[in-house]
């Protein structure tokens, strides 16, 4: 998979999908977009990936944002084209399997936006997030306001886009708004225990897992129920689901083969 501005690699069952811009701390511009939209694409097909991690090429940005010049040409028709980063990071939040975000420095703007978009964010404590929008008299446009305040909750949320503050990892851990910090150097190993052990479930139960969470946390809480319950029936005649309970009982590893 060769592509300008990102650089995927896979490593026992995961793929690397690092921004590849340091010059401009991996500034998001459109091509950048859709070579992230096509490399998941490749992925969601590659039975050998369990797991994707999202990350920035070298030590000083995980995502430092979109691109400015790109922005000052931006009109109102170009946002209401469904081609935009917030499609882009419904593609990353919808993807079939689950996505870390290895928050490696500045994810600002639509860097914090795309960490978001990740189901789990591990983040250095040299990592700094940030909704830095209305400083251009903009809003965060790529899903900012509405899944911030679903992670940390509308207080803080609300706290953090009209101030435009940015917090470090450490506080972006105390408001929930990161799974985990830790030392620059360790980063890379900690993700790599978190893959290690998703990677190890049923690929069937993780995918469903999430089709319940993203589905049902978005409804009221009878109809995530059934949405709960629907997953589960189809889970209950796999043959993983045969196999996982066999090896448990058997006390051996499983062989999940995600049928």
């Amino acid at each position: 998979m060769s592509y300008e501005n990102i650089i995927v690699n896979i490593e026992q069952n995961t793929a690397y999908l690092a921004i590849n811009r340091p010059e401009v701390r991996n500034a998001l511009d459109k091509q950048t977009l859709i070579e992230i939209v096509d490399a998941l694409e490749v992925l969601s097909n590659n039975n050998e990936v369990g797991c994707v991690v999202f990350t920035g090429t070298g030590d000083k940005a995980f995502a430092s944002g979109a691109d400015i010049n790109q922005l000052i040409e931006k009109t109102a028709i170009d946002t209401l084209k469904n081609d935009g980063m917030q499609a882009v990071y419904d593609v990353v939040e919808n993807f079939s399997k689950p996505t870390i975000a290895m928050v490696n420095g500045y994810a600002l703007g639509g860097g914090c936006e795309l960490a978001m978009a990740c189901d789990i964010r591990i983040a250095s404590t040299n990592a700094k997030f940030g909704l830095p929008e209305l400083n251009l008299s903009i809003i965060p446009g790529a899903g900012g306001t509405q899944r911030l305040a679903r992670l940390v909750g509308k207080g803080k949320a609300l706290d953090m886009i009209l101030t435009g503050k940015i917090i470090s990892g450490k506080e972006a851990e105390h408001i929930g708004l990161v799974s985990e910090v830790t030392a620059p150097d360790k980063l890379t190993n900690v993700v790599k225990e978190y893959t290690k052990k998703i990677v190890a479930k049923g690929p069937l139960a993780v995918k469903l897992a999430k089709i319940a969470m993203n589905y049902g946390t978005e409804s009221d809480l009878k109809t995530g129920l059934m949405i709960e319950n629907l997953a589960q029936a189809v889970l209950m005649s796999t043959e993983d689901k045969s196999e996982g309970v066999h090896s448990f009982l058997d006390k051996r590893k499983p062989d999940f083969k995600g049928m």
